[in-house]
């Protein structure tokens, strides 16, 4: 045993010495480089260069289109000009953010625009989730993809069209809606100059646009459950209905989660379209939302150091929510965004 390790250790016998060479061309007393994190991030990027490659056509289209324009958030606290340009306008601080904040309009737009957002979350956001689950119980192949293609289809047309078929639906004088309850001895209602029902109309359009679009998501989450949860359950005695809750629904849960949060950042756009088509004056109280408060005070009246103050206020909003919902969901174990 000795003379096995004295032999290892280049020990001479009979006049020969026993060197320990480098295995493969290493040398053994050669310490390690240690590698850095750029070394390691270029080594995955040499491993994954076509994958790189292929992403490469998005990243630039983020950088020109999406990262660049953000030096444009200066001019939020400058006294902007184009004619003079970002370098030599006055530097104002925080006083657009001052007059947003003094300003009596303000709490009226906030109020507009959270509410109509509330709505749409509340009423919107579980009807893609209700359809995508009714729609995987369909059996019948044929039906089911018929159903897919009709309630896709309204995501497709514009607003234009939207709101003109909401006109010719809802119209007092002439809509289909009231000949109907004219004909059944009921009297007119006036659903788009009346401010009580403006949010309710806004919310409709929005579920009838995109809810079936919006299934889209959920139909694939859905198809990735496990089957075999399902047997397990029917095993155990579960119905549909109790599949759908114990199986369905938590299997779908974190995709439900992270489109909620990312919806919750954008809980301040309430889409600009849509509210510039149905404004009109008799509803301009419940109607003034923060998009069409910058088209209006930005665009038409040239303050753009002001519109754009009121932008970056939304967007600062919008990240809040999107950081605490995030932090709440991973409180509760869940995944969250990042």
């Amino acid at each position: 045993m000795n003379a096995k390790n004295d032999l290892e250790n280049g020990t001479v016998y009979s006049n020969t010495v026993i060197e320990k060479k480098p295995i493969l061309g290493k040398d053994p007393n050669k310490k390690p480089v240690k590698e850095t994190k750029g070394i390691k991030l270029w080594q995955q990027i040499k491993k994954d260069k076509y994958l790189y490659l292929l992403a490469l056509p998005g990243l630039i289209y983020f950088l020109i289109f999406k990262y660049l324009p953000m030096w444009g958030i200066t001019i939020a606290f400058q006294d902007f000009s184009p004619f003079i340009g970002f370098a030599d306008s006055p530097w104002v601080a925080f006083d657009h953010f001052i007059r947003l904040f003094n300003s009596p309009d303000f709490w009226i737009i906030f109020r507009n625009t959270l509410a109509i957002s509330l709505l749409n979350i509340v009423l919107y956001f579980p009807l893609p989730i209700i359809l995508a689950i009714m729609l995987n119980e369909v059996r019948v192949q044929y039906f089911k993809k018929t159903i897919q293609t009709i309630v896709y289809l309204p995501h497709f047309l514009s607003w234009v069209i939207i709101v003109t078929l909401t006109f010719m639906m809802a119209s007092k004088s002439d809509g289909i809606i009231n000949m109907l309850l004219v004909y059944f001895n009921f009297d007119k209602v006036d659903l788009l100059t009346n401010p009580a029902v403006y949010w309710v109309v806004l919310t409709v359009q929005a579920i009838w646009k995109e809810a079936g679009w919006g299934t889209i998501i959920f139909l694939a989450a859905i198809a990735g459950v496990n089957t075999e949860l399902y047997e397990a359950a029917k095993m155990d005695g579960a119905n549909r209905f109790r599949q759908i809750w114990h199986v369905t629904l938590p299997a779908i849960r974190n995709v439900i989660l992270i489109l909620l949060i990312l919806r919750l950042g954008s809980i301040m756009d309430t889409g600009f379209e849509q509210l510039f088509l149905m404004y009109n004056g008799a509803v301009s109280n419940v109607g003034e939302v923060f998009d069409t408060y910058v088209y209006r005070v930005g665009v038409q009246q040239g303050q753009f150091s002001y519109s754009t103050a009121v932008g970056l206020f939304k967007s600062l909003i919008g990240l809040i929510l999107v950081v605490l919902a995030n932090r709440t969901a991973k409180k509760f174990g869940e995944e969250g965004i990042y």
